[in-house]
C-alpha cells in the first residue's frame, strides 16, 4: 500500500504480558529493534495509535506513549494526515541510555535461564561459547 509517495510496511509487533517489561517500552523496544536489524527503515510507515491498539488489545494511551517517546528521541516522525513515519535520523544513543539497555537485557536474560533452572555460571560458560575461537577470555 502506498500513501503520498512512501510504501507502508507490514511490521509484526508481539507482546509478553508475562515478562516483567511495561507494555510500551516493549513496543519502543520493538521499533528500535526493528531499525538495528534493518527490519524497519527510514521512510517505513508504522501503524496508526488506533490500528495498533486494536491489533494488540491494548488501550491507544499506551500506544501514544510509546509513540510519543520514539518521537522525542528522534527515532519516528508524525505528519498530520498522513501517518507515523520511521525517521531518516541516525540514532545516537546515550552511554547512559546503552547501559540502561543492556542491564535490563541482562536482567530479563538472567530471569528467564534462572526460572528454566540454570545457573549464571552456566550462562557465563555458554556466552564464551559464542565468542570467535581467537577471541581473548577475561
Amino acid at each position: 500500500m502506498e500513501r503520498n509517495g512512501q510504501s507502508a510496511t507490514k511490521f509484526d509487533f508481539a507482546l509478553d504480558l508475562h515478562s516483567g517489561v511495561p507494555v510500551y517500552r516493549q513496543i519502543i523496544d520493538q521499533v528500535r529493534s526493528g531499525v538495528a536489524s534493518g527490519s524497519l527503515s527510514a521512510g517505513d510507515q508504522l501503524p496508526t495509535v488506533r490500528q495498533l491498539a486494536v491489533d494488540l488489545a491494548i488501550n491507544p494511551n499506551t500506544v501514544m506513549r510509546a509513540y510519543r517517546e520514539l518521537e522525542l528521541g528522534g527515532l519516528i516522525e508524525t505528519h498530520q494526515g498522513t501517518g507515523t513515519f520511521v525517521a531518516n535520523k541516525k540514532i545516537e544513543k546515550s552511554t547512559a541510555e546503552r547501559e540502561r539497555r543492556l542491564g535490563q537485557i541482562v536482567g530479563e536474560f538472567a530471569a528467564r535461564a534462572g526460572a528454566a533452572g540454570y545457573t549464571v555460571e552456566e550462562l557465563i560458560d555458554r556466552l564464551r561459547d559464542l565468542l570467535p575461537s581467537g577471541a581473548q577470555r577475561r
